[in-house]
């Protein structure tokens, strides 16, 4: 029997396929004609193909916080989501507009600090992050570039209209997953991919390349991506990297710090790094200038760095940005630096730290979804409306006692899209991580990852907690 959309349910969700009278979205008609031709088992085999591909690949992420092992694979449900070429370019000039707004207040908040002056953003709530570093004062990073790669978390509302969820500066992860879902699907749907006319993704790790060689001076700069080792969640993704663009993949044993440079042990001696990938957080990429008590940083590298030495993408201190309570400040950020509106909206948030918004937050903390400021993949997170009285109780005494570091924001019945449940249809919930990079200009990436909450009713789309992923195809 032949695989059917006829019985699938948008519910009361805004469906990214269907509308809610069951008619297919523009973008999406080439892909339900290929599906209603193929049988169940075909599409099962097909699922099952992508999984075993997977796990043959070795693209596999860890996972810390539970008891039965550390190594999974990322699920990859293989319904694609379509974006149409109106709805991208839309996309791509907002992100671009974000991406240069956060880039000048960054060197402002470490160099003029005119928008803290001024009293646009806090001071106070500056100074008080956790990814505000001193020891960044002053700098300016090589062609005044601070946040060189950025993973900026969309999320599409009841409406059906993007929204920005967060940004992610420091070392955005996911990007390996959004290349390797585009190969499956060039495997599992060839033809569809080139009837629908999808652009590619697969020239990123080139354009990745090109962007960490414009930040060096020097011709054929050597390039290298550093990582905090093999039992790190992503280390797949920075192997897989550093092999796609033909450059070292390095940790703290194969660096060094020597006449004032940075080197890289080689079967020839030591070698000048002249750029540096880092997907190590800021505070343990060197312990001499940071965090004393990292293993897995290189002593020294700031102090290289600051003489413009050796180039580092992300630069130091870019998580400032990156903070959830700075996030509720960016459409601001956005007016005062480049005075324009945000082109692609926040989300509404309440910052803890007001009082007005802190009343609002305790009294209504069963309604709202309550983010801690610096937390990521999903922790330090409470969504009100699944979680329980004594989890409400808990929370609230979190935010009494710190309210800096909290926001909350509204629950939002995320979009959904089709995916596969069991050999047939069943909608679940997504958001959408494009990727930006930083170079001669800013480059929007189209496609991204599209993280999908595969656990039925789950809004939660992080892999550490349950997520799968989704090829996302950008139309011409």
């Amino acid at each position: 029997m032949n695989f059917s959309f006829s019985n699938y349910q948008s519910e009361n969700f805004f469906d990214e396929m269907f509308t809610h009278d069951g008619q297919i979205r523009a973008g999406y008609e080439h892909l339900k004609e290929k599906f209603e031709k193929l049988t169940h088992e075909d599409l099962t085999n097909r699922q099952l193909a992508t999984e075993r591909a997977l796990l043959s690949m070795g693209i596999t992420f860890n996972v810390y916080s539970e008891g039965e092992g550390t190594e999974r694979i990322m699920p990859i449900d293989i319904i694609p989501r379509v974006l149409t070429n109106a709805e991208w370019e839309w996309l791509e000039k907002g992100l671009k507009q974000r991406i240069k707004a956060l880039n000048m207040f960054i060197d402002d908040v470490y160099n003029d600090q005119n928008i803290l002056n001024d009293g646009i953003v806090p001071r106070e709530l500056i100074e008080s992050s956790k990814c505000f570093l001193k020891p960044c004062l002053g700098l300016k990073p090589p062609k005044g570039i601070w946040c060189h790669i950025t993973g900026t978390d969309l999320i599409k509302g009841e409406d059906g209209s993007f929204m920005v969820l967060e940004d992610n500066l420091r070392c955005p992860s996911g990007v390996s997953y959004m290349l390797e879902n585009r190969e499956l699907s060039k495997q599992i749907f060839p033809d569809v991919l080139a009837r629908t006319g999808v652009r590619p993704v697969s020239d990123y790790p080139t354009r990745l390349l090109q962007m960490l060689q414009h930040l060096a001076d020097r011709p054929n700069p050597t390039v290298a991506v550093l990582t905090p080792g093999i039992y790190n969640s992503a280390y797949f993704e920075h192997s897989y990297l550093a092999q796609q663009m033909g450059v070292e993949l390095v940790d703290t044993r194969d660096l060094v710090v020597s006449d004032g440079y940075v080197k890289m042990r080689t079967t020839n001696g030591l070698k000048i790094v002249d750029v540096i990938y880092r997907r190590i957080d800021d505070t343990f990429m060197d312990p001499e200038s940071f965090n004393p008590d990292s293993l897995i940083g290189v002593p020294g590298i700031f102090e290289v760095y600051k003489k413009g030495r050796v180039a580092l993408a992300n630069a130091p201190g870019t998580g400032v940005a990156d903070d959830k309570v700075v996030y509720a400040y960016v459409p601001r950020i956005i007016k005062y630096y480049l005075g324009e509106e945000a082109i692609i909206p926040n989300v509404k948030t309440y910052i803890c730290g007001e009082e007005e918004d802190f009343n609002y937050v305790i009294e209504n903390i069963a309604q709202l979804v309550v983010k801690e400021a610096n937390e990521a993949g999903g922790y330090g997170m409470l969504i009100g409306p699944k979680a329980t009285e004594e989890e409400h109780e808990l929370f609230r005494e979190k935010i009494r006692k710190n309210p800096r570091n909290y926001i909350a924001q509204p629950t939002i019945s995320l979009s959904r899209v089709p995916c596969m449940v069991q050999g047939h249809a069943e909608g679940r919930h997504v958001d959408l991580r494009p990727y930006i990079l930083y170079g001669d200009d800013i480059n929007v990436i189209p496609g991204g990852l599209t993280r999908v909450a595969l656990r039925k009713g789950s809004l939660v789309v992080n892999s550490s907690q349950g997520g799968g992923g989704k090829d996302t195809w950008v139309l011409y």
